[in-house]
């Protein structure tokens, strides 16, 4: 996160993590949609409308005097483009991990939660917070909540909200968990400084 107390700007960078079709660029097409900045969102796609190498969109947010410039960006699912995730994950300040539903994905979900925690190591959760988006509750058969915290491994304090992409349910509470978390984060620690 980067503060400019000069201009009274603060820049952060969110990332939505998860499996291939679990629904991340849908998931931010809805988030834009709500606000009404569809047009900000830019995305790389194959042909067939899957995500090649991300998606980006930036929002902003004012405060009083101060401005919120919150970078948002989806890293690709796919395998084939494996390698292109560390570049997006670069500067993250916090991720938006996007689980699919479906009891058949248990193992994907694992795997991409296991290969987000290979990037950070400890500072997963302990210095870059998470939020996660247990989606496609619309069909049918769906994990348990249960379930999906013993298979992640995932602590009792961890947020997860069950989502529709496609409906853009919690698209905006997501929005504000996060940030209001990475704000958390940066006040206990220090973080970059511009203009000082």
């Amino acid at each position: 996160m980067l503060i400019d107390w000069s201009q009274r700007i603060i820049q952060t960078k969110i990332v939505y993590y998860g499996p291939a079709m679990s629904g991340k660029t849908e998931s931010i097409r809805a988030l834009f949609h709500h606000l009404n900045i569809l047009s900000r969102l830019e995305s790389i796609e194959t042909t067939s409308g899957r995500t090649l190498f991300f998606d980006y969109g930036p929002i902003e947010l004012k405060h009083g005097e101060w401005t919120l410039q919150i970078h948002i960006w989806s890293a690709t699912g796919q395998d084939y483009y494996a390698e292109t995730r560390s570049t997006v994950l670069a500067g993250t300040d916090g991720i938006v991990f996007v689980a699919d539903s479906s009891p058949n994905l248990l193992n994907e979900n694992l795997r991409c939660w296991e290969e987000l925690n290979g990037f950070f190591g400890t500072r997963l959760v302990n210095n870059i917070p998470v939020v996660f988006a247990l989606n496609k509750r619309d069909i049918w058969p769906t994990i348990s909540r249960f379930d999906f915290i013993n298979s992640l491994r995932l602590n009792g304090s961890s947020l997860i909200f069950e989502t529709v992409a496609t409906q853009g349910t919690f698209t905006v509470e997501i929005l504000q968990e996060i940030i209001r978390k990475i704000l958390l984060e940066s006040s206990l620690a220090q973080p970059k400084r511009i203009g000082t």
